[in-house]
């Protein structure tokens, strides 16, 4: 898998958006999709969860889709199949939303050419939590 060319001042300006949609958000927190977001969620972000098997996650409203998402978005951080990137970057970019991060082992080259011929940011094969953790220290 190539790398996403992203060094870590860009990371730490995606890292500084607080509102941010997590597609596929889970209710269970053994997994990553349900500890990642609760890590962001208990660390001053605005976590948006987006899930069309849920009503709630993390207690707070679940929405079918990122079109259901009511206001802004300032990342949407994708926890689904990497078959699915490239429709989630399309979904995104519907709603004008600017950045899209692909967690730890999720990578699709359709994905990366649509966010780069739509001027988007595309992170991937990162994890929000990790890369916090690494530039702002263990404590974080």
């Amino acid at each position: 898998m190539p790398k996403d060319g992203l060094d870590d001042a860009r990371i730490l300006e995606i890292l500084a958006k607080k509102d941010i949609a997590v597609v596929g958000a889970s209710r269970d927190l053994a997994k990553p999709a349900g500890f990642v977001p609760d890590f962001l969620l208990r660390n001053g972000y605005n976590v948006i969860p987006v899930n069309p098997f849920a009503d709630t996650v993390l207690g707070r409203r679940c929405y079918k889709s990122l079109a259901e998402v009511p206001g802004e978005m300032d990342v949407v951080d994708v926890f689904r199949p990497s078959a699915e990137a490239v429709r989630v970057v399309g979904e995104a970019a519907a709603r004008g939303v600017g950045i899209v991060w692909l967690q730890e082992g999720i990578y699709s080259p359709e994905a990366a050419d649509l966010a780069k011929a739509k001027g988007m940011t595309l992170a991937w094969n990162r994890c929000m939590k990790k890369e916090l953790q690494r530039l702002k220290g263990a404590d974080f």
